[in-house]
C-alpha cells in the first residue's frame, strides 16, 4: 500500500534545470508517487533572488535562505542544482547532518570533493546520487556503479561536452574555423557567453574524474586529470584527419594500465577513425564508450545537457533515493577499495599526428627521422609537401609514451631546418 505522508523535497536552484525538475515533479506527481510508493512534495525552493515569477511554483515555497531550508529537519531529500563549489559544499554537508539525502548535478564539486561528500553521507546514513553530473540524460553512472559492478572496466572513452562536440562537428562538416564555429554555437545557445569551461576542457575534466573514480574503484580528483583544450584545433587539422580517414573529437579518456596497477585520466582533442562509433556523434550530443572484460564494448548515447535531459537524470535519482528512504536503506556509496595509482600523463601510450613547418631542402626528412629514432618514437607514415623553399611535413607515429613524444618535439624545435611545430594531436580509438 502507498504511504500517504509525502516525502519532502528541497530544491536548491531554480534555473534551467531546477525549474524543469519542479515542473516534472508537479506534472508527473501521480506517476512519481506510484513508482516510489509515496507522494513527493516540493517543500521549498532556494534561489538567489525572489520576486521573479516562476511558473508552476508556489511563491510561498521560494526562499533566499538555502541554509535554513536544508536544516529544517523535515526534509527527506535535497536536490542541488546550483553548481560551483560554495555554497553547494556547505549546503550538501548540512543536509546530511540534518537527516536529508542528496541528489546533485554538481560535477565540479564532486570531482574536487567527492570523497569527503561520500564520507559525510555515509557518516549520517544518507544517500548521495549524481547521475546528472556527467552526461545529462544518459544513464551512465548507475550502469558503471551497479550493472557492471561484477565486471572489470578497463577503459572509458567519451564525448562528454555537447558544446565542444557541436563546434568540432561544425568545423568538420563545413570547413569552418574555430571562431566561426564558436560564434554559431553561441548564437544557437549551445555555448555560454564565456565558453572557457567547455572549450578549455574544464567541464570534461571534472566528468572524467568522476567516471574514472567509479569505473576503477579508485579516488581520482580533478587535479589528477590531464587537461588540454580545443581552441588550437584548426581547419588544417581536420583536412589532415580526413586524409587519414579520421575526424577530431574532444575526448575524455580513462584507462586502466595493462598490468592493472594504475589508471590514467585525460581530456584533450584527438583524431579517431571514422569507423569508430564515437566518430558519428554529431551536434551537441554526448556518447561514452565503455570497454570491460566480460561485457565487452558498450556505448551510451544521448543528449548530454539542457534543462529537460538533465532534469530527467535528476528525477531518476530522486525516485531511487526516495525508495531507499521508504525502505530504510541506502544505495551504493563510494567504492575506492582498489586504491590504484593515478599515473601522470607522461606514461600514457598512444599514437601521434605531428605537423611540422620545415625548410624545403635535401636532408630535412633524414634529420627529423633521426630525432624521432633518438627518442624511441617509431614513425608509421610521413607526408611532405613543399613549395618555394617552404614545406610541411606530417608525421604519424606508432604507439609511444607521451613523455617520449614530448622529448621528441622539444628536440625538433631546436633543429635549424624546423621552422615550427604547427600541430600535435593524439590518435585514439584504433
Amino acid at each position: 500500500m502507498m504511504r500517504t505522508r509525502p516525502l519532502k523535497v528541497a530544491l536548491l536552484g531554480c534555473g534551467v534545470v531546477g525549474s524543469e525538475v519542479a515542473r516534472i515533479m508537479t506534472t508527473h506527481a501521480d506517476d512519481l508517487a506510484a513508482r516510489i510508493g509515496a507522494p513527493v512534495e516540493l517543500a521549498g525552493v532556494a534561489v538567489r533572488r525572489t520576486g521573479k515569477v516562476r511558473e508552476g511554483i508556489d511563491p510561498a515555497l521560494v526562499t533566499t535562505d538555502a541554509t535554513a531550508l536544508v536544516k529544517r529537519g523535515d526534509i527527506d531529500v535535497v536536490v542541488e542544482v546550483i553548481g560551483g563549489i560554495e555554497p553547494a559544499r556547505t549546503l550538501i554537508t548540512a543536509a546530511f547532518e540534518h537527516g536529508a539525502s542528496v541528489v546533485s548535478a554538481n560535477k565540479a564539486l564532486l570531482a574536487q570533493d567527492g570523497a569527503a561528500l561520500h564520507a559525510a553521507a555515509g557518516e549520517h546514513g544518507r544517500d548521495l546520487y549524481y547521475e546528472a553530473a556527467v552526461a545529462g540524460a544518459i544513464p551512465l553512472i548507475r550502469p558503471l556503479r551497479e550493472s557492471l559492478a561484477g565486471d572489470k572496466v578497463n577503459r572509458v572513452l567519451g564525448i562528454v561536452n555537447g558544446t565542444t562536440n557541436f563546434i568540432l562537428d561544425k568545423m568538420d562538416s563545413t570547413g569552418a574555423g574555430y571562431q566561426e564555429a564558436l560564434d554559431e554555437a553561441t548564437a544557437l545557445g549551445y555555448a555560454e557567453a564565456d565558453p572557457t569551461a567547455d572549450v578549455e576542457g574544464f567541464d570534461a575534466a571534472a566528468k572524467a574524474a568522476i567516471l574514472a573514480g567509479i569505473a576503477f574503484h579508485t579516488r581520482v580528483r580533478l587535479d589528477d586529470v590531464y587537461r588540454e583544450g580545443m581552441t588550437e584545433v584548426t581547419a588544417a587539422d581536420f583536412r589532415s584527419a580526413k586524409e587519414m580517414g579520421c575526424t577530431i573529437k574532444l575526448l575524455a579518456i580513462c584507462e586502466r594500465s595493462k598490468d592493472g596497477t594504475s589508471v590514467t585520466a585525460r581530456v584533450h582533442p584527438a583524431m579517431i577513425p571514422l569507423s569508430h562509433p564515437l566518430a558519428s556523434v554529431r551536434g551537441a550530443y554526448n556518447a561514452v564508450f565503455v570497454e570491460s572484460d566480460a561485457a565487452g564494448q558498450l556505448m551510451f548515447y544521448g543528449p548530454g545537457a539542457g534543462g529537460s535531459p538533465t532534469a530527467s537524470a535528476v528525477l531518476g535519482d530522486l525516485v531511487a533515493v526516495c525508495r531507499n528512504r521508504l525502505n530504510g536503506t541506502t544505495g551504493p556509496g563510494e567504492s575506492a577499495y582498489a586504491d590504484l595509482t593515478v599515473s601522470p600523463m607522461g606514461e600514457v601510450v598512444t599514437r601521434y599526428h605531428i605537423s611540422l613547418d620545415v625548410a624545403d631542402k635535401p636532408g630535412v626528412l633524414a634529420q627529423v627521422a633521426t630525432v624521432f629514432a633518438e627518442h624511441g618514437v617509431s614513425i608509421d607514415t610521413v607526408r611532405q609537401q613543399g613549395k618555394d623553399g617552404e614545406a610541411s611535413l606530417v608525421v604519424v607515429t606508432h604507439r609511444a609514451s607521451d613523455a617520449s613524444l614530448s622529448g621528441t618535439v622539444e628536440a625538433l624545435r631546436k633543429l635549424d631546418t624546423v621552422r615550427g611545430v604547427a600541430s600535435i594531436m593524439r590518435v585514439e580509438g584504433e
